[in-house]
């Protein structure tokens, strides 16, 4: 059943992203290029709407003593910021900066096809694989 359900909340997402156009990278670098009067805030009104339905999560999840489909809840972030963190942020917002993708919006930019897509995919995929490897080790 859980597996069913985090296909159901995957597909849910990659159609949001593609109803509200987010998987076209130019709508993505329009929201970020913020000088030069050609700025699109469209990204801004898909994050806004995507508070409300979470914030309502959270809330339930609050009175909730275990998650409806087994397992437990995710312990909160450690809140320590570090050079892991600071460093991984860094990579993501300049493949996003420089793309115009981040992991979400390019799986389902999947579905569209074209040769760049799928580089970033298997660059993106590559990355969390040496992310793994990298993280696994001793320290």
């Amino acid at each position: 059943m859980r597996i069913l359900i985090s296909l159901l909340s995957g597909l849910l997402f990659g159609l949001g992203l593609t109803v509200s156009d987010m998987i076209d990278p130019a709508r993505v670098l329009g929201f970020l290029r913020v000088a030069g009067g050609a700025w699109d805030p469209t990204l801004a009104f898909v994050m806004g709407g995507a508070l409300v339905p979470m914030a309502v999560a959270w809330l339930l999840t609050r009175r909730l003593k275990a998650p409806a489909c087994g397992g437990s809840f995710p312990e909160p972030a450690s809140g320590r910021i570090d050079a892991r963190l600071l460093g991984g942020a860094a990579l993501f917002g300049a493949g996003w900066g420089l793309v115009g993708f981040c992991p979400g919006p390019a799986f389902a930019a999947l579905t569209l096809g074209g040769v760049p897509v799928l580089i970033f995919v298997a660059a993106m995929i590559a990355g969390f694989w040496i992310a793994g490897r990298i993280a696994s080790r001793p320290v």
